[in-house]
């Protein structure tokens, strides 16, 4: 390792570090620059403003600080919440409008989601149950007007022979319910 030169140890790693110099230097340009552009907006909005226009751009001027300094608002929304309801306390409707804006939870719903579901698989079964049941009512009375009418239609003389004169009287009967 004697015979090596220190620069020649170290080759490797001059031309990383010249690299990461000049990556500095031209990052520290650009915040330089950065800064005089900013310091030209901010003698922008005040120096060119026309005078009866003024009173307009420095009011929204104002707001775009205000807005850029809002990280703080979760106190301040605390003591907007605390004035309404310091405001609102005897009124019983306000506090129930607050309660129903609150945003749901995945819990919640789903168990609302759950439930709708069970209602309407409740409401299918008894659905069913009632179509079930008229079929079944309608099956019964279509069996009982069958069997009258096999009743009336088998009947037979002594001799064994159909009665003709029931046969005649049922035919009547079910063209008078038909007119």
């Amino acid at each position: 390792q004697s015979y090596l030169t220190p620069s020649l140890m170290f080759s490797g790693r001059g031309f990383a570090f010249r690299r990461k110099q000049k990556i500095e230097r031209q990052y520290r340009k650009l915040l330089k620059k950065g800064r005089k552009v900013n310091s030209q907006q901010d003698n922008q909005f005040t120096d060119t403003y026309p005078e009866h226009l003024k009173h307009l751009y420095l009011a929204e001027e104002e707001m775009l600080k205000k807005r850029r300094r809002a990280p703080d608002n979760s106190v301040l929304s605390e003591e907007k919440l605390n004035k309404a309801v310091d405001t609102c306390a005897f009124s019983h409707r306000s506090v129930m409008t607050e309660g129903k804006f609150k945003k749901k939870t995945s819990n919640q719903k789903a168990k609302e989601e759950y439930e709708k579901i069970q209602a309407e698989r409740a409401r299918k079964k008894e659905e069913a149950e009632k179509r079930k049941q008229q079929r079944e009512a309608a099956q019964r009375l279509y069996k009982q007007k069958k069997m009258e009418a096999y009743k009336i239609l088998s009947k037979k003389t002594k001799r064994g022979q159909p009665n003709l004169n029931l046969q005649i009287e049922f035919l009547l009967q079910k063209i008078q319910q038909k007119t």
